[in-house]
């Protein structure tokens, strides 16, 4: 077994040492969810915390480690006997990303289930964390349905796993830890809201702080062994320091002004629900006992409230995470100060940070570089005059970005026919979870029997297997894998006409509030995302396919607009994208939204070079939706006539509107279809 990193040799990154280690001394404050960008000591410190773990005491031969004085009644390996039990190490269960359901919750022997009438169960990873840590890196990339587990273990504390009504219920008690890149996307609300702390995390600035990581590093991976030696009188004095504030925890007096400093501070941030209230006061409390006091103060409450709830006041994917520390001092002084410490209060200092507020931190991830070759225009500059397609060219000068509308529930725009991508909820697919559409031989192990079509396989055989009594004879050859049907996340690309021609303030203010309400649609559908602008005499990716839908929303929002309208280069340039996409990833199949008024300008013959780019396109089969930005009475249906060379859709602004009274959702059409029109 390979030697663990330290958890004491971590260098900084005071307030994620600070979580994990009131979760170590209190489970019931809930978990954490790490976030930040990649190479910063989140998973190092999160399995370094397991050496730090009092140990458990647990039935002897027990998979699901029950308790020996109180053991689970329903235990599968049950009933068992209350008595003396032995000791372990507590776990720190990792679940893949890319882990099956089975392995998951575990799996159960359908054959002899059927034949026998055996629940023959074989546990999966909730219930080898059971009384420990279930730790998931990357937890805003785990699949959904995987979600939806985690999500009701958390909940209810056990896991069912059912299939064919056979089933089995074992306890799935854990401390859940995740960490994520933000770039990478975000997390699905309900499972935010079930980490009862977050910490943000980022690479110090200071070169000293960098030598230092640098130098332990490779002193741990010349010699492990030795490096951990050289930190083992720490390690035992913050594994003492852990038992000593559990033994301290039970002791500790949350008064009534600190219970209303955090209702104050929960109602002053709008956050939903009572569970921030609750995991601040566990969490205050916590925060005293590792302190060494048996009093909550002021102090407590405050770091209680910058750990448990940034996360919770989000309104939407695209707010930005993190409290107003002035806002909070406020709303803390004016509901009165915490209960006053004893005068003999122990030194609260130690290893860890202690009670103390969390340095300034960063607002959250930097988003990559903005094209800052654009010279930025006056705000009185007038908007240049629109262009018509083919027309005389507007003017080159670049307007100041605009802020976007107030975003809108869109209509669902899908991708025709049926694929196999990854699962989400825009276009239908082949996948494992949906409504079961028909049976197949199983590949592999099974997963999802189909119960009719097994029994039909296997009546046949009856009299020849020797079938004497009421039970049916099964054997392996006649179980039947059902076949289902869901839905599958897509790559959505974003092509933005930031010319010109779109430059009027109010127009491009209601184009970008268009595109942050199909992104917002594309978060809660869980697909990926980029974005191409085009204006001046090119286009650029303004953000790559990514599954970071705000990051989008924040190129967006910067989005510069003026110049001539090369539409041409901003196909090819979505051509390029999509191209490089799918020799990546074969299965998810693209939707491309084209968000023009259809104008082209610049260069020679620019209506030409246009429409040939649009025809690469429908070659390819590209399911396609443009998005008609022309305004004013006179319409010159330029952005439809687009849609017609794509071999795909057009609506209007207000025909994307899910509310408006444009008809029922049609899929997005491929090349093989003729235009239309939403209406």
């Amino acid at each position: 077994m390979s030697t663990p990193y330290p958890f004491t040799a971590v260098v900084g990154q005071d307030d994620l040492r600070l979580a994990l280690l009131l979760n170590a001394v209190s489970p019931a404050v809930g978990g954490v969810l790490v976030r930040g960008e990649k190479g910063t000591a989140k998973s190092t410190a999160v399995r370094a915390l397991s050496a730090l773990l009092p140990e458990v005491d647990v039935v002897v031969g027990c998979r699901f480690s029950c308790a020996p004085g109180a053991p689970d009644p329903v235990c599968p390996d049950g009933p068992h006997e209350t008595g003396p039990g032995s000791s372990r190490p507590a776990r720190v269960v990792e679940l893949p990303v890319g882990a099956s359901e089975d392995r998951l919750v575990g799996a159960l022997d359908i054959e002899r289930a059927l034949a026998e009438g055996v629940k023959a169960f074989e546990p999966g990873l909730l219930a080898d964390a059971n009384r420990g840590v279930l730790y998931v890196d990357e937890v805003n990339l785990l699949h959904d349905h995987l979600v939806d587990l985690l999500l009701d273990a958390a909940a209810m504390g056990s896991s069912y796993v059912e299939r064919e009504g056979v089933s089995v219920r074992h306890a799935a008690r854990f401390l859940l830890v995740g960490t994520m890149n933000p770039e990478e996307g975000e997390l699905r609300p309900q499972l935010l809201d079930r980490f009862g702390l977050t910490v943000e995390v980022a690479a110090s600035r200071e070169p000293d702080l960098r030598v230092e990581v640098v130098r332990r590093r490779l002193a741990y991976d010349d010699d492990p062994a030795a490096f951990a030696a050289r930190w083992a009188d720490e390690e035992d004095a913050l594994r003492a320091r852990i038992v000593a504030a559990r033994a301290l925890l039970p002791e500790v007096r949350l008064g009534d002004a600190a219970l209303r400093q955090i209702a104050a501070t929960c109602a002053a941030f709008e956050v939903d629900g009572m569970r921030a209230d609750i995991v601040m006061a566990r969490t205050a409390t916590t925060l005293a006992a590792w302190a060494g006091r048996t009093v909550v103060l002021a102090e407590d409450v405050r770091q209680a409230a910058l750990l448990a709830l940034p996360h919770r006041r989000r309104r939407n994917p695209f707010d930005a995470p993190g409290l107003d520390e002035e806002k909070l001092d406020d709303t803390l002084e004016e509901f009165g100060g915490g209960d006053d410490a004893p005068e003999d209060d122990p030194d609260p200092d130690g290893p860890g940070g202690g009670g103390q507020p969390p340095q300034d931190g960063p607002e959250g991830p930097q988003d990559g570089p903005v094209d800052t070759a654009e010279a930025p225009a006056q705000p009185e500059e007038p908007a240049q005059p629109e262009e018509s397609r083919g027309g005389r060219p507007a003017g080159s000068g670049e307007q100041s970005a605009v802020k976007a509308a107030e975003p809108f529930r869109t209509k669902m725009l899908s991708v025709p026919g049926l694929g196999e991508g990854a699962a989400g909820r825009r276009s239908r697919a082949r996948t494992d979870h949906g409504r079961t559409t028909g049976s197949r031989r199983p590949q592999g192990a099974l997963t999802k029997l189909h119960l009719a079509a097994t029994v039909q396989a296997a009546a046949p055989h009856q009299r020849a297997r020797g079938r004497s009594g009421r039970g049916l004879v099964v054997r392996r050859d006649d179980l039947r894998q059902a076949t289902r049907e869901g839905r599958e996340g897509n790559l959505v690309l974003f092509v933005v006409d930031a010319s010109g021609s779109m430059a009027a303030r109010q127009r491009m203010s209601a184009v970008k509030g268009a595109v942050l309400s199909l992104l917002l649609d594309a978060y809660q559908r869980r697909d990926k995302v980029g974005l191409i602008t085009f204006r001046g005499k090119d286009a650029m990716v303004a953000l790559p396919p990514t599954s970071s839908v705000d990051a989008a929303a924040v190129r967006l929002e910067t989005l510069p607009t003026g110049g001539r309208t090369p539409l041409s280069a901003g196909l090819l340039k979505a051509h390029d994208v999509l191209r490089v996409e799918r020799m990546r990833d074969p299965a998810r199949r693209p939707l491309l939204v084209v968000v023009t008024d259809g104008r082209a300008t610049g260069g020679p013959d620019p209506v030409a070079l246009g429409t040939r780019a649009a025809r690469l396109h429908a070659a390819d089969g590209t399911a396609s939706v443009v998005v008609d930005c022309e305004s004013g009475p006179v319409r010159l249906e330029l952005a439809g006539a687009l849609a017609g060379e794509l071999g795909g859709t057009a609506v209007t602004l207000d025909e994307l509107r899910a509310d408006s009274i444009a008809g029922l959702v049609r899929d997005v059409q491929g090349a093989s279809g003729a235009h239309r029109r939403v209406a």
